[in-house]
């Protein structure tokens, strides 16, 4: 067997919480690049672009961020990356099987509606808990690191600051509606798919319950959950990075894309999006359970020696 086996009993939800967040965590230090890139392209198109600057596919704008701002401006905003996911995680993942098995009361076999139901409850529970890191993320990886431009925060507590200031709660908890209506899609059509594929696999004995059955059941749920998300996730990113009083709404910045842009808008940085929740999905997920089967054989081991060492 690849990797490490399951437990014979299944964590406990302290241990899920802390593997997803760990794994997550990660998951984003491997792929942030990929999501910087992201932004650029969705933003690109809003605002006027800065002289001679132009991003033209994923790699094309990797390469431009580093020959005109510098390697460490494609971690813009890894802090407040970071500090997101142990916060957000943590709850839509590390929660997802005892909120699913809260809906069937404890049955095995949920169906397909039950999975979406759990997916998106704790979908928007971690959003409703984690936006202010979500909008200083967005704000840090939108901005460039170049002379002449002036840089709108120079640290992550210095931009929870300075929103809270000028916007009030409401500059924090910017775009709530948008991101919890696109991470309920994210994180039921991830996990659902994710939790779809991989019993496929195991059910019809086409690999093991090991690291290559993760690879495959992540990267399926990478590719799903991006051509579902993805206009939401252009809309998100638009609205919650516009200055105060440049959309009325997440409604308003879709219908300006729309009329302005046209319905290829939404699909912008449709490439990095993929790229990015692809390997997203299968550094975390593959990072996910192997964190949450050593926890659980440390846990054993600690456990059975602790009579021992009474005795002695």
């Amino acid at each position: 067997m690849v990797g490490l086996k399951p437990s014979d009993v299944p964590p406990p939800l302290g241990v899920k919480m802390a593997s997803a967040g760990a794994a997550a965590c990660i998951a984003d230090i491997v792929t942030f690049p990929l999501d910087t890139a992201k932004v650029r392209l969705q933003i690109q198109g809003e605002k006027k672009a800065v002289e001679g600057i132009r991003y033209r596919g994923v790699f094309g704008t990797i390469s431009t961020m580093i020959r005109t701002e510098g390697p460490k401006s494609l971690y813009n905003g890894l802090v407040a990356g970071l500090q997101r996911q142990l916060c957000f995680a943590s709850i839509r993942i590390g929660l997802y099987d005892n909120v699913k098995n809260f809906y069937t009361g404890g049955k095995d076999n949920p169906g397909v509606l039950v999975r979406i139901l759990a997916g998106c409850t704790t979908g928007a529970m971690a959003v409703s808990f984690a936006q202010p890191t979500d909008v200083v993320k967005v704000r840090f990886q939108a901005q460039m690191n170049l002379d002449g431009v002036a840089r709108r925060y120079n640290g992550t507590m210095q931009a929870y600051k300075h929103i809270f200031q000028n916007e009030g709660l409401r500059g924090l908890w910017k775009g709530t509606l948008p991101n919890i209506t696109r991470n309920a899609l994210v994180n039921c059509t991830e996990l659902v798919t994710y939790d779809l594929i991989k019993e496929a696999i195991l059910k019809h004995n086409l690999l093991s319950d090991n690291l290559p059955c993760h690879f495959v059941s992540a990267f399926g749920a990478g590719f799903v959950t991006t051509v579902i998300a993805s206009p939401v996730d252009v809309v998100k990113t638009r609205y919650m990075n516009s200055p105060p009083g440049q959309y009325k709404s997440a409604i308003n910045c879709a219908w300006t894309m729309m009329t302005k842009e046209g319905p290829t808008a939404f699909y912008k940085g449709f490439v990095p999006s993929f790229l990015r929740l692809g390997s997203w999905n299968i550094v975390m997920f593959v990072s996910f359970e192997q964190i949450k089967r050593a926890m659980m054989v440390t846990k054993k081991r600690v456990l059975t020696e602790t009579p021992l060492d009474v005795a002695q």
